[in-house]
């Protein structure tokens, strides 16, 4: 990372935004958005790097963990994951050829693939947790309260957007 700005340049650019074009809060909080993103994606890179992982293969690691028989369809990771088909192919390619991941047969549907956590995933799952969780997914200077606050905004945003209906 840079070395710091000596102001904000959100709030400069906010300033000059409501001067020469109008109310500028929106525009600010996107933007701040956008900034804080790149924060929090750089932190977790870092951790998870040393691990082998990107966050797309970590994310898909805590899935097959969660799922009850540490197994789920493919389709199925897509759409928890919220990605293309394609995507999830890559994702399970790569976890696969680190033996993190092994694709099974589903057994009553000749059509379906299974992807299976393996011993090792799960390992690897476990280490990778620790490193993310210890640098509390890189969203530092917030209480508590003040992320499930978060949370709880970037989630109606995103209930807006058509992201979920419930």
């Amino acid at each position: 990372m840079n070395r710091p700005l000596p102001f904000d340049p959100i709030a400069r650019a906010a300033q000059l935004w409501e001067d020469r074009i109008g109310p500028s809060d929106t525009m600010a909080a996107v933007t701040g958005v956008m900034r804080v993103q790149q924060i929090v994606q750089s932190a977790v890179d870092g951790a998870l790097k040393p691990h082998g992982l990107t966050f797309a293969r970590y994310e898909a690691l805590v899935l097959l963990t969660f799922s009850r028989q540490g197994s789920l369809p493919m389709r199925v990771m897509g759409e928890r994951l919220q990605l293309h088909p394609t995507s999830v192919t890559n994702i399970v390619d790569r976890l696969e050829s680190g033996g993190l991941v092994a694709r099974t047969p589903h057994p009553t549907d000749r059509r379906t693939t299974l992807v299976e956590i393996t011993d090792d995933g799960r390992a690897r799952y476990e280490v990778a947790t620790k490193a993310v969780t210890d640098i509390d997914f890189g969203l530092s200077g917030l209480t508590g309260r003040q992320t499930q606050q978060l949370t709880d905004l970037l989630t109606k945003v995103r209930k807006a957007a058509g992201d979920f209906t419930e």
